[in-house]
């Protein structure tokens, strides 16, 4: 007889425990096969296996194990052995229970009505948990999704802008570029108009120079015929 069960320890169903070590349903009645084979003793009610930790724990071994299943559970058999031999010290003292137990039916009818009352309760409770675990599923997944979907539009954003950035700065290399070229090419045509203002000024000055020139040999001319009329009068 089991005699490690604590105190108000979760009982699990086959398929509760089908969930909580990741195997089908079938495996579990499997693997509580080779377990009993081999002299392991469950919880029963009726023919039903009714689980609580260590079987779990139990389960999991048989399911992680690279030996023959038969082998591991002979460990798990031994293993559970020496959990009840050491269990003796809290053992129940069955005679004491059953001399304070009610033997009036209506006391025990009260008393299975309470029992089935709070299987009742634990199994709603039981429920509930289950849930609330799989709406925390449902919420984790959705903010991962929501994570993602942020990251990948941060992610995109930033591409956006450095390509922004990058268009912006070469459009401006390029008006910078233009805008150089242009003051090149003025530069350049003030230059000219410069050059050519010299050369018409030179061609002006030397046209002056030639006209004043004349001017003065016409002076000269002039100047040398009436000394000439001048010396006529004198003599």
């Amino acid at each position: 007889m089991r005699r490690d069960i604590q105190l108000n320890e979760r009982a699990f169903s086959s398929k509760e425990v089908a969930e909580e070590v990741g195997i089908a349903t079938p495996t579990v009645r499997k693997y509580g096969q080779i377990l009993e084979r081999n002299g392991y003793e469950f919880l029963k009610d009726g023919d039903r296996r009714i689980f609580v930790q260590s079987d779990i724990v139990a389960l999991i071994a048989l399911r992680d194990t690279d030996r023959p299943l038969d082998d591991t559970a002979k460990d798990l058999v031994y293993q559970q052995k020496e959990r009840l031999e050491g269990s003796n010290e809290t053992q129940i003292a069955i005679p004491d229970t059953y001399e304070n137990s009610p033997h009036d039916p209506n006391q025990l009818n009260e008393v299975l009505m309470f029992l089935v009352n709070e299987l009742a309760a634990t199994r709603e409770m039981n429920v509930q948990l289950t849930n609330d675990m799989s709406q925390l599923k449902t919420k984790v997944s959705r903010l991962q999704q929501d994570h993602h979907v942020i990251s990948s539009s941060i992610g995109n954003s930033a591409q956006r802008t450095n390509t922004k950035i990058e268009q912006l700065t070469e459009q401006q290399n390029t008006q910078y570029e233009t805008l150089l070229e242009q003051e090149k090419q003025k530069s350049e045509l003030l230059q000219k108009e410069i050059q050519n203002m010299r050369d018409e000024q030179k061609k002006e000055w030397s046209s002056q120079n030639e006209f004043n020139k004349r001017l003065e040999e016409s002076i000269q001319k002039r100047s040398e015929k009436w000394r000439g009329l001048f010396s006529i009068f004198r003599k």
